[in-house]
């Protein structure tokens, strides 16, 4: 059975790979911050609860890879699309902010000195579209979260030369556990994997609501 991951993020892509799954790369093209900024326009006080926001660009992500277009761009035809698409999305919350990756090395900075000695946290979304057979049978998805508490003891030396590496501007929360900015977090409460952007456990239960069998993934 395919997975099909909506996706271009490495952390889920070693993620998946760590568990058996080799799955087909396919980049949705979703336009994040319009789809959050329309979606946010219907809520009272125009902000999306995190939980919310990953589960809509889950989906959307998800269902990009239905269009022909994005297909295309993959090397793909919808006739051979067969199996089951993930889409997945991560932010994070800290005082009841949300943020996504940082983009620029100030911004990085800034979110390390607010969060050191501090604790958030992780918000990933999941969606799971069921394709078998070339057509869609359903689809079912669920968000997931774990706190993350970072050491108090994090010199500003060491954030700069961790933001230096690059690694904290592609990520949300602007941190990793899976990478070097493993040694900055002290503890997590909850399944670590959706700290890297991807519930293990949750894609298991996702799948056999779907009717489908976890170990059919497994292909390395």
């Amino acid at each position: 059975m395919h997975l099909y991951l909506a996706s271009t993020s490495p952390a889920r892509l070693a993620t998946l790979r760590a568990v058996g799954i080799e799955p087909i790369a396919i980049a949705p093209g979703v336009d994040e911050e319009a789809a959050v900024e329309a979606a946010a326009a219907d809520v009272p006080g125009g902000v999306l609860p995190a939980p919310d926001m990953v589960q809509l660009l889950a989906r959307l992500k998800a269902e990009a890879v239905l269009d022909a277009a994005v297909l295309s761009e993959a090397g793909l035809s919808a006739d051979e699309l067969d199996g089951l698409i993930l889409g997945g999305d991560s932010a994070f919350e800290l005082d009841g902010v949300v943020y996504g990756k940082p983009h620029e090395p100030a911004v990085a900075r800034a979110r390390w000195l607010a969060q050191r000695g501090r604790s958030g946290v992780l918000h990933s979304g999941h969606w799971l579209i069921d394709h078998r057979g070339g057509r869609v049978n359903g689809a079912i998805g669920r968000a997931s979260r774990a706190t993350v508490h970072f050491a108090d003891d994090i010199e500003t030396a060491e954030i700069d030369a961790y933001i230096a590496t690059g690694e904290p501007l592609r990520v949300a929360g602007a941190f990793t556990i899976d990478s070097k900015g493993a040694g900055f977090i002290d503890r997590i409460e909850g399944d670590p994997h959706t700290v890297v952007g991807l519930s293990v456990p949750l894609l298991r239960k996702l799948v056999h609501e779907l009717g489908g069998r976890w170990t059919d993934l497994w292909n390395r």
